[in-house]
């Protein structure tokens, strides 16, 4: 068993090499790639790519991904980029006659006037918010090309849909991060700089539920060993955890131990109010599976954080 992982070097990627070298399995060979093997949007390098490893399991994590701002100006970057990405990995992996690929969706990808809690089913039903149509799209895509792969040639092509991500290794650079890591290199800067006050952009209401990308690489390496079914599956904890923007500020805030004042601008855009996912089909698999609390998380996010600022994408 050879797994290929793409996008090996960021924030879920690096939840997975560290669990697989903590917890090595005898027959398995786990090869993470990072951009500079490969420009993935070219076939012609990504075909090269599978042809020199010889992977028989694929773990697609690779993507232009971006923070609400950045998607709403570049939609067209995300939607090609992101399009030729998958294309290249589904198309490759099916001519290397790769047993199993799992790729990684988004919460976003769901239609933006949908009923709540989300499910697995809902994924075309309506069009996404129009912030990030662009990137929604092209990975909504992957989930039909799953289908069509499976139908027309027998793959095993499947995907899961985690909601937001955040921990060690993340993008923490604000003008293209999401919205936790984002928070926390401000924080960290305007404690450098002795700052009395902290703004958080937009009013601090909409919703979000935050899986910590450690619980996703052990549920990742579940789907990838277990998981059978091409249909996709929501990797997304309780809808009891989900909080808001505001409380994830003043939890972030505690973690640096920060006593300056927050201040919520609400000149600048909120993007979608919510996008509760239900997590009901996972816990009939995995009824048991255990989330770090989100206290906790945060925690040792800042702390890793704070040891590797200078080291960390910023």
């Amino acid at each position: 068993m050879i797994v290929l992982v793409t996008g090996g070097s960021g924030l879920v990627g690096s939840a997975i090499r560290e669990l697989i070298e903590s917890n090595p399995v005898e027959g398995e060979k786990w090869v993470f790639l990072s951009s500079k093997d490969a420009n993935l949007c070219n076939y012609e390098e990504t075909l090269q790519l599978f042809q020199k490893h010889k992977p028989t399991h694929v773990i697609h994590l690779a993507a232009m991904v971006g923070g609400l701002f950045q998607n709403m100006s570049h939609n067209l970057d995300f939607f090609k980029s992101n399009l030729d990405m998958n294309n290249n990995i589904l198309q490759a992996s099916f001519e290397c006659k790769v047993s199993k690929v799992v790729s990684c969706l988004s919460t976003c990808v769901f239609p933006d006037k949908v009923t709540y809690p989300i499910t697995e089913e809902m994924v075309h039903l309506g069009p996404p918010h129009p912030s990030n149509f662009g990137y929604s799209y092209a990975k909504r895509m992957i989930d039909v090309a799953n289908r069509a792969y499976h139908e027309q040639h027998g793959c095993q092509f499947t995907a899961v849909i985690p909601c937001n991500i955040f921990g060690p290794h993340d993008n923490f650079n604000p003008q293209s991060s999401h919205v936790i890591p984002g928070l926390m290199h401000r924080m960290y800067n305007t404690i450098q700089n002795g700052g009395e006050s902290f703004t958080v952009m937009g009013s601090g209401k909409p919703l979000r539920q935050f899986i910590y990308s450690k619980d996703l690489a052990r549920l990742f390496v579940w789907v990838l060993r277990e998981y059978q079914e091409i249909d996709p599956i929501i990797l997304s904890v309780d809808e009891s955890d989900e909080i808001t923007i505001k409380n994830a500020a003043e939890t972030i805030a505690s973690a640096f131990g920060y006593q300056g004042e927050l201040v919520f601008d609400t000149s600048k855009a909120d993007g979608q109010f919510k996008k509760t996912a239900s997590n009901g089909k996972l816990r009939k698999y995995c009824p048991d599976f255990k989330f770090t609390p989100f206290q906790q998380a945060v925690k040792e996010t800042v702390d890793w954080y704070k040891e590797n600022y200078h080291t960390a994408r910023n």
